[in-house]
């Protein structure tokens, strides 16, 4: 079902959406869960959203250790109790080859439900944390480009207008106002 399921790339405009929440907990959830955790691992992430494969729902994958009983699915992630700060460099599959330091909460509490539905909650600091708070920018639209401070933008916008360029390549725009059926040659 979802074989054909890739990961999208900057600048597509369905990473800009605001995910919808989810309500059905059926078979074709964890279907798509189990294809994102393929195409995470194929590309050598820790975390992937919903978004970044073309899907508008509220759903991320995690695994930060690299082990596959570390594989954790996050759906309808509410995140609290943010604590502390610090900086690291991330990174970001949908944004490759871009890597920027971004100030995230050392220490933070998630209420999430499984693919079953069923609610759970954890309290971790690191970067367990960060995982989930970059993740959960890609359900809310935010881009690692808006996290990015104005050094760090300046420095990748040969790397962001690559994409742009390819994006548009694979994307080409249609011409506005132009109808593609034609019209009657005008009696004379």
């Amino acid at each position: 079902m979802y074989e054909n399921l890739n990961i999208i790339f900057y600048p597509d405009p369905r990473l800009k959406r605001v995910s919808k929440k989810v309500t059905t907990f059926d078979d074709n959830l964890g279907a798509l869960a189990k294809r994102m955790f393929e195409l995470m691992r194929e590309a050598k992430g820790v975390g992937l959203a919903a978004p970044q494969v073309g899907q508008n729902i509220r759903l991320y994958i995690v695994n930060h250790s690299g082990n596959p009983e570390d594989d954790r699915v996050y759906v309808n992630p509410e995140l609290f109790d943010a604590d502390g700060e610090e900086s690291a460099e991330e990174g970001c599959l949908s944004l490759p080859g871009l890597h920027a330091d971004i100030v995230r909460a050392k220490t933070v509490k998630i209420r999430a439900q499984d693919v079953t539905g069923k609610i759970f909650e954890q309290n971790e600091s690191g970067y367990l944390p960060r995982i989930w708070q970059h993740e959960l920018d890609h359900l809310n639209g935010t881009m690692l480009t808006d996290r990015m401070g104005p050094t760090a933008k300046v420095e990748h916008r040969k790397l962001l207008k690559d994409l742009e360029d390819q994006y548009a390549a694979a994307h080409p725009a249609k011409p506005i106002g132009k109808s593609s059926r034609k019209l009657p040659k005008n009696p004379k």
